[in-house]
């Protein structure tokens, strides 16, 4: 455990690369998602009827985008509101990158169709969310 978090550095610039990967995480997915269910040039007139019309890992797929923008904003705001209220800056680089992998194996579950597993994924992103909070609550006391 501790050579992975030896992995993370303890600069700024660590979560803002959590930020970036985070914020790439549905593009990845649509594109996912497209290939999957055979997207091709003539689709790109109306790519999102043609996602709607996805079936099995595409479908998935297309939903894992989906979800992936629904969660980024709080995933966004807490690094940023812990970055402002001083959390140490280690901390906050653990709880980032682990959000991202949480959230890499998130859309893999999805895809794959484990829906149990991925719930506790979805649950465990969130609470990286939460514990970022959480964390710029204590500081700011």
């Amino acid at each position: 455990m501790n050579a992975l978090l030896e992995l993370v550095s303890d600069t700024a610039a660590s979560a803002i690369w959590a930020m970036v990967a985070a914020s790439l995480l549905p593009l990845a997915m649509a594109l996912t998602a497209k290939a999957i269910g055979g997207f091709s040039l003539a689709d790109n007139a109306h790519p999102r009827d043609f996602l709607q019309g996805t079936t099995g890992a595409a479908a998935r797929a297309n939903a894992a985008q989906q979800n992936s923008y629904e969660t980024l904003p709080i995933f966004l705001a807490a690094v940023l509101t812990a970055m402002l209220f001083f959390v140490p800056q280690s901390i906050i680089n653990i709880l980032a990158w682990l959000y991202v992998l949480i959230r890499i194996g998130f859309c893999v579950a999805y895809i794959t169709n484990l829906a149990t597993f991925r719930s506790i994924l979805w649950v465990l992103s969130i609470a990286c969310c939460l514990m970022l909070f959480y964390l710029a609550i204590r500081v700011s006391i």
